[in-house]
């Protein structure tokens, strides 16, 4: 089926008609020997056929009085229609668009624009806050838990530099190492986040997307059969995603070559990059199709095939939007952190600012926060882009129509 279906255009001109719109000149009257006849009616008194009004003169032929449609009587292109326009245009004056898509929820039942899709999922996190924010609540502060661990072991290694001495080469080797794990652990544990609250979710704006609500005793419910799958999914994409971004940088890490192992970072993000895309629709799929681990990748694969790049760029833009956001919301505990932390704007200058459990906790804090209002942004658009593909490729806008009771 084609990926971007539109609007099929009504018909073909009418006969008699121009290409360019426009009626053939009126032909003389009589026995046919092309020559007007000698009684003809006087300027202006001739009615048109529809009007019941005399036309002006100024709008009459010669010699006789011509009728002129008036705009919006006929099919034809009309004033204000843009220049080479088929007949029955979407918004032509005398058509009128194509009937409006059912909508009986979050987003209009046909295919999705990206501005669509995101404001789905926003509305979708404004109209079930509680259940959302539940799920996404509980999941953040887990993520951020750990965070908080593996920053504090990472910056016991971390030089102070106190004595104005610059670190030396393997103490710049380690902080590079630490460095790595701690943003390498963050993005798996943010990876690992995503996934759960997608498929936790994807009831939630399934029943959305029909207009129903949703209840966290019912989301849980929904999710509960399928424990053991996604827990299967979720070590599956786990275990795939360690091996696109470790395998390009092992060779560097195991001989430790500094040079080798950032060449092998671009490859491990162009790799981790595909394999995202490739099975991000794998939670919604699963949660909703009801299937197992293997079968919800599969399906992913199957319907991110041929519109890889756009399922690419809406995923990433919508990264881009939740990480400023979240940004934003936890620069004010940042802020904070740095005033209650001992040692104050010191602190932060010589480094031992990371190493003070005040300010990880109130930084945790404000992290938990923001991942908790932002995550479900992307996770909402996940599962709209699922049920986008779906629609463009299965028709599961007429199963969704009939499902909300808005077969027509």
């Amino acid at each position: 089926m084609n990926d971007s279906p539109g609007w099929a255009t009504p018909g073909s001109p009418s006969d008699g008609q121009g290409s360019d719109g426009t009626r053939p000149p009126a032909q003389p009257s009589g026995s046919g020997d092309g020559k007007w006849s000698a009684t003809q009616p006087p300027p202006g008194q001739w009615a048109g056929p529809e009007s019941g009004q005399a036309v002006p003169p100024q709008q009459q032929g010669p010699g006789w009085g011509s009728y002129a449609p008036q705009p919006g009587q006929y099919p034809g292109p009309q004033p204000g229609t843009p220049h080479g326009a088929p007949y029955g245009y979407p918004g032509a004056p005398g058509w009128g668009g194509p009937p409006p898509a059912a909508k009986p929820g979050v987003i209009p039942l046909r295919p999705l624009g990206l501005g669509e899709i995101l404001d789905g999922a926003v509305s979708t996190l404004r109209g079930h806050w509680r259940s959302v924010l539940s799920v996404s609540l509980v999941i953040a502060a887990l993520s951020q838990l750990a965070m908080l661990f593996v920053e504090r072991w990472t910056m016991d290694t971390v030089p102070l530099g106190t004595d104005g001495t610059p670190p030396t080469a393997s103490q710049t080797v380690d902080l590079m190492g630490d460095s790595l794990i701690v943003y390498g652990f963050q993005y798996y544990i943010e990876f690992l986040g995503l996934i759960l609250l997608t498929a936790l979710l994807a009831p939630v704006v399934s029943r959305a997307v029909l207009g129903k609500g949703s209840t966290l005793a019912g989301t849980l419910k929904a999710a509960r059969p399928l424990t053991g799958q996604l827990l299967a999914l979720t070590g599956l994409l786990l275990l795939g995603a360690l091996a696109a971004g470790l395998l390009p940088t092992l060779p560097g890490i195991l001989t430790g070559s500094i040079a080798l192992t950032l060449l092998g970072i671009p490859v491990a993000g162009v790799l981790l990059s595909w394999f995202w895309v490739t099975f991000v629709l794998a939670p919604p799929a699963l949660m909703l199709e009801r299937g197992t681990a293997l079968g919800a990748m599969k399906r992913s694969a199957k319907l991110v095939k041929g519109s890889w790049w756009r399922i690419f760029g809406i995923s990433l833009l919508t990264g881009l939007i939740r990480g400023i956001t979240a940004m934003i919301i936890a620069m004010p505990f940042a802020a904070i952190a740095v005033v209650v932390a001992p040692g104050g704007l010191d602190s932060l200058l010589d480094g031992s600012l990371a190493r003070s459990w005040s300010f990880l906790i109130i930084s945790a804090i404000g992290g938990v926060v923001g991942t908790t209002v932002t995550l479900p942004m992307q996770s909402g658009v996940t599962t709209l882009l699922y049920v986008d593909q779906r629609i463009r490729r299965e028709a599961l806008d007429l199963e969704l129509a009939r499902a909300a009771g808005q077969e027509g």
